[in-house]
């Protein structure tokens, strides 16, 4: 195993002491809580001011905070992140647990646009495909990327747009898809049962962005012929931890 470099892990130590509650901290309370002597924290933290990963407090020269150079690290970190590559590797990870199909997709208007697909290894299994577009209403991953919006943006769509069905069993009244919505926010889970497909039910979770804004929803689509109702707990359990994995892999502090 390679050896770890003790003065780069205890800079390390004292930047993430930032992220606590505490925006400022002198040099004494970093060494207080680091358990570090203070003429080390001196020489950290000034070779870390003068690097741009902290900056003085104007007017305390010895309490700091975090310097420019952590935000141009993080704004480049998150440039360099695709959520279809990292929707792809987390969706495959959960279809290998359930065997059945999962998807990523993201809203257009009152529509969602599935970016990623990973099949199950049934013999009957969901057709869909990455780039297909389906009414938001009609399925669980709409559903919880529509209860993601600020409310006013979601009545705003649904005023502007009438529920057309894709099956008998698909929601076609704006008052119950708002009842829904409001379940899905409660619990953080959206379902749809034969409502985009008349054999196949979905449930579905919502991804995170750095800033908490659901980007885009997770789901495991099980065709009728497997549906079994002591299942779905697990497959809202594995849903939960995909979009709870990818949307770290995007930033997110959620846990």
């Amino acid at each position: 195993m390679a050896r770890h470099v003790p003065a780069v892990m205890r800079a390390a130590d004292i930047l993430e002491l930032f992220l606590g509650e505490r925006s400022t901290l002198s040099a004494p309370e970093v060494a207080s809580r680091l358990g570090l002597p203070r003429s080390t924290v001196h020489e950290l933290v000034t070779t870390l001011v003068a690097r741009g990963y902290l900056d003085r407090q104007p007017g305390a020269e010895t309490q700091y905070k975090l310097g420019f150079r952590l935000l141009e690290l993080g704004a480049r970190y998150q440039q360099d992140l695709d959520l279809a590559t990292e929707g792809d590797a987390v969706a495959r990870r959960i279809a290998r647990e359930c065997d059945e199909t999962v998807h990523v997709a993201v809203l257009d208007g009152l529509e969602v646009v599935y970016i990623c697909k990973i099949d199950s290894t049934h013999s009957v299994r969901m057709i869909s495909g990455v780039g297909r577009r389906l009414p938001a209403h009609c399925t669980a991953v709409g559903k919880v990327l529509l209860a993601g919006l600020p409310p006013e943006e979601a009545d705003a769509l649904l005023r502007a747009h009438e529920l057309h069905p894709l099956t008998p069993r698909s929601i076609t009244s704006a008052a119950a898809l708002r009842a829904q919505l409001s379940e899905v926010r409660r619990t953080g889970v959206g379902y749809e049962m034969c409502e985009s497909n008349p054999d196949v039910g979905c449930v579905a979770a919502p991804v995170t962005d750095h800033a908490g804004v659901w980007v885009a929803a997770l789901s495991i689509s099980v065709p009728t012929v497997r549906h079994r109702e002591e299942s779905w707990p697990e497959w809202e359990r594995l849903v939960r931890d995909g979009a709870t994995e990818l949307s770290r892999r995007l930033g997110s502090t959620v846990r």
